[in-house]
């Protein structure tokens, strides 16, 4: 394919640039990775993503590509190698679908569970609870929403198996539990084996730290 030139715009706490980071490095892709400060983003962010102004943006040879549940497809449809959305056209759109779960449901709802108090967080987790034992059934009775090995699916559910943890310790609500969702727990453990995935996994203690000031911020607005 000759020399490809591929740039990754990313914050290393953001659970939306890791999945782009890991897919590049699941397909063996070479990238150059440029840190953004998002309270003063660069220009070259905001010149190669004037409609949003967010992170992750991938570059390819000049080309940005915003968003990155579409991100992974781009990657995914550009290189060939090690797929990661299913072949046939059933599994991919439902791969897509939990995809799409994940991020216009139950990240919106586990949010608000982590806010809200009283009444209102007993709602938003029974109802957070519900959403991710959907996602679960979809698990059941493989290693990986992929199958056999990591795919789309996993990529964007990886902020349930680190994001969600390092939120837990901080907020002290724990929704992710052995009791409640084993298969889900059992799939966490199998991603915390694989060195690949490991590595865009945000340092710990520095997310700890981040969350927590990002949560106190989060809670003194809200009153």
């Amino acid at each position: 394919m000759g020399e490809e030139e591929v740039k990754l715009l990313g914050m290393w706490a953001s659970s939306y640039n890791r999945r782009v980071e890991l897919a590049l490095k699941l397909k063996g892709i070479s990238f150059e990775y440029f840190e953004e400060d998002l309270s003063n983003k660069s220009n070259l962010l905001l010149h190669l993503n004037p409609v949003h102004q967010k992170i992750p943006l991938l570059v390819h040879n000049g080309n940005p590509i915003m968003e990155s549940l579409i991100i992974l497809e781009y990657i995914d449809e550009t290189w060939k190698n090690n797929p990661l959305l299913p072949q046939d056209p059933y599994g991919r759109a439902m791969a897509r679908f939990w995809a799409r779960f994940i991020d216009e449901k139950i990240q919106p709802t586990a949010r608000k569970a982590n806010l809200a108090e009283g009444k209102e967080q007993e709602q938003a987790v029974e109802e957070c609870c519900e959403q991710l034992k959907m996602l679960e059934n979809e698990l059941k009775g493989k290693a990986f929403f992929g199958g056999e090995s990591i795919g789309y699916l996993d990529i964007a559910a990886l902020v349930i198996a680190f994001w969600f943890e390092v939120v837990q310790e901080v907020v002290g609500l724990k929704l992710v539990t052995e009791e409640r969702f084993p298969v889900l727990c059992k799939w966490i453990k199998m991603l915390e084996t694989i060195d690949v995935v490991n590595e865009c996994r945000p340092p710990k203690e520095k997310h700890v730290s981040y969350v927590k000031a990002r949560y106190e911020a989060a809670k003194a607005a809200s009153q």
